[in-house]
């Protein structure tokens, strides 16, 4: 079911602050789909989708040659997709950013100063919690 998300209902944006691990739809240079597993926080407020990674990884690098990618949660019956724009940011304040959300719906990351932030900037939710 397509939601609108400028306006996510109570029960969706519960299953988002749920502990729940999702995957990460990147595209390859060969336009293949790369699925792999994340952890991810929703910002409500500005309507994006942050995944920490390591600059280096195959998530990051697809990420920069710009383009859409998909985080998807599933638990049971209920699931989620968020799909949008992605982009990677680098500078400091940001990865400090997604870092404290995910340290609150996951636990405190491990240091990494190649650490880097996908943002999916959501523009399309599809669902059914």
């Amino acid at each position: 079911m397509p939601l609108d998300p400028r306006d996510l209902p109570a029960d969706v944006l519960d299953f988002l602050r749920e502990r729940h691990l999702a995957t990460l739809t990147t595209l390859r240079p060969d336009g293949s789909p790369h699925v792999v597993p994340v952890g991810f926080t929703w910002d409500d407020e500005a309507k994006v989708v942050r995944v920490i990674t390591s600059g280096p990884s195959r998530k990051a690098r697809n990420a920069l040659a710009g383009g859409r990618a998909v985080v998807a949660q599933v638990d049971g019956r209920r699931w989620l997709a968020l799909e949008g724009r992605v982009q990677v940011l680098t500078d400091a304040p940001a990865v400090r950013e997604a870092e404290e959300r995910y340290a609150v719906r996951y636990r405190t990351p491990r240091e990494n100063p190649a650490r880097v932030v996908l943002q999916i900037s959501v523009d399309r939710v599809l669902g059914s919690t």
